[in-house]
Parts: C-alpha cells; sequence; structure tokens
C-alpha cells in the first residue's frame, strides 16, 4: 500500500479494479482547507486518462509490473507475434490490445512488453522509430511562407504530415508518442 501523498509519475497502482499508470501528481495546500492531492492516472486497458483529486493520506494498492525486452516477428492474421530474447519463447498478442502500436511495429524490431502477473497488460515502443516513405506527393514551391506539409504513407501503413522536401524512398525518425516526424535520416 501506498499513500497518495508519495505517489510519484511512472508508478503504477490498482484502483477499482483496474491497473493505472500514475502520469502526474500535484500536491495543492490552499489558503483555506485542508491539502489535497491532484492526479492525473492513465488505464493501461483502455488508454483514458483519468483526473482524480484525493486526500493526501489515502491509500492505494502498488502493482508490480515486470518489463521483458522482446523481439517483434510477424504478423499472423489478427495476432502479432513476439519472442523473449532470453528464453525465445514466443507470444502472440491480439491487434486489439496493441491499439495504435501496430502502426510503428516492423519485423525484428525490439520493444518491451509488460505484465502483471503473468499476464501481458501492455507494450512500450521505443521513443523514436526509422520508417521509410512508400507514397507522398511531389512537393511544390509554391506561396507559402513556412511550415507548408503534405501527407506521406509509411511502409507500416502510418499516414503523417511532413514537410514539401520530403521524397518517396527516404527513411524519417517519427516520435512514436505524437505520432510526428521529427527528421529525416541520412
Amino acid at each position: 500500500m501506498i499513500v497518495a501523498n508519495n505517489l510519484r509519475p511512472g508508478m503504477t497502482i490498482e484502483l477499482d479494479g483496474q491497473i493505472f499508470s500514475c502520469t502526474e501528481f500535484q500536491h495543492i495546500k490552499p489558503g483555506k482547507g485542508g491539502a489535497f492531492v491532484r492526479l492525473k492516472l492513465k488505464n493501461f486497458d483502455t488508454g483514458a486518462i483519468l483526473d482524480k483529486t484525493v486526500r493526501p493520506e489515502e491509500k492505494f494498492q502498488l502493482v508490480r509490473i515486470t518489463r521483458k525486452p522482446m523481439q517483434y516477428l510477424y504478423q499472423d492474421g489478427s495476432n502479432y507475434n513476439f519472442m523473449d530474447t532470453e528464453s525465445y519463447e514466443q507470444f502472440g498478442i491480439s491487434k486489439e490490445m496493441l491499439g495504435s502500436n501496430v502502426n510503428y511495429l516492423k519485423e525484428n524490431m525490439e520493444v518491451t512488453i509488460l505484465f502483471h502477473d503473468e499476464k501481458i497488460i501492455g507494450v512500450e515502443l521505443p521513443v523514436t522509430i526509422e520508417l521509410k516513405v512508400v507514397t507522398t506527393e511531389p512537393g511544390f514551391k509554391g506561396n507559402t511562407v513556412s511550415g507548408a506539409t503534405k501527407q506521406a504513407e509509411l511502409e507500416t501503413g502510418l499516414k503523417v504530415a511532413v514537410p514539401l522536401f520530403v521524397e518517396e524512398g527516404e527513411i524519417l525518425k517519427i516520435d512514436t508518442r505524437t505520432e510526428e516526424y521529427i527528421e529525416r535520416v541520412r
């Protein structure tokens, strides 16, 4: 058990039978009345963000999350197959559980699988990933002042806004948290 006053971002707790990760913590002492803690919690199952205000002495059950490095192997129907890099054991994870992470998976890519009581609860991707541009329109110089973009489809099917100078066949660095273009890779 942990009191709300000791919670910090990155900690994982159980609340109403569901697992949440603390993303923000704020201890507030108003001039009048008692202190309180404002939390932002992310649900592992749904990805929904929950804003919760609690008393500092309120207790929560800490949840132990095990992280294992794994390698993405291939897609088989609606299952995505991963291999434990230490024991060579293979796991199939459904497309529903992976959610939008499927847009970043490339064969032989290293990811981190999250376990709670031997049950897979999520996948952590690298912060950035390099993907090849499959299709994009040619860029035209026109009467744009700055920041003009166009759509590009990447090798995994992900579509992102890229600057006009990006061409087909180029490799781009993409931020997996925001789905945004960062830079070209030379």
